[in-house]
């Protein structure tokens, strides 16, 4: 009888990209298993949505997952529209999915005024924080959590949610995705997890910045 396999499963190559504005056809994407989209893709109409759609099409990787940014108005207008015409990734909002052996949450909340998924920060956008679950391995949010790659310079002020922040450190996911503050780019690390901000374009939305790629074991 062959011996089982002890040997342990292969991680998981994530690839990891948002506030991409329109320009996701120029990107180079690395080989991946799972494609993470962190929201702003420009969906304002429906040829947006259309020719983003097409170009996730083409991709090679076995997942794609998006969720929404402030700029992208048609979800939140239009939602079911919208939501019709994203036919080539699975698309998160405040709703999570099981790829691979690991847990995904994704939520498009944010704190821009007058803009697409606007939520007051405290009581109200806590509501959609409670809902990340306890088994959270990756988190994808639009917003940026406090403190944590969410500074346009280094003479800036701190723009990320603590109210995020906070949910964060309850759920302790593995690996935290997120973007919208463009000059915060860059990964760390903190609680035994990691954080990454994967905003493609700089502050003047040039595109300046690498996809950011983890692997990340189920």
């Amino acid at each position: 009888m062959p011996k089982r396999s002890t040997s342990p499963p292969r991680p998981l190559r994530l690839v990891c990209i948002g506030d991409t504005h329109g320009f996701h056809r120029r990107l180079i994407l690395p080989p991946g298993d799972i494609l993470i989209h962190a929201g702003d893709f420009d969906g304002r109409t429906l040829e947006q949505v259309d020719d983003f759609n097409a170009w996730l099409g083409t991709l090679p990787f076995r997942h794609k997952l998006v969720i929404s940014g402030n700029h992208d108005l048609l979800f939140d207008r239009k939602p079911e529209l919208a939501r019709a015409h994203l036919t080539e990734a699975i698309y998160l909002q405040d709703s999570g999915v099981r790829l691979e052996g690991l847990n995904f949450w994704g939520s498009p909340v944010n704190s821009v005024t007058g803009w697409a998924f606007a939520v007051e920060r405290g009581a109200q956008i806590r509501r959609h924080w409670d809902l990340i679950p306890e088994d959270t391995d990756v988190l994808i949010t639009h917003e940026a959590p406090y403190g944590t790659l969410d500074k346009n310079d280094i003479m800036s002020r701190h723009q990320g949610c603590q109210n995020l922040l906070g949910a964060v450190r309850r759920v302790k996911p593995k690996l935290h995705v997120f973007g919208h503050i463009h000059g915060g780019y860059g990964r760390e690390s903190a609680w035994n997890m990691t954080l990454i901000n994967c905003a493609v374009v700089n502050n003047q939305r040039v595109l300046a910045n690498a996809p950011s790629v983890v692997d990340l074991a189920p």
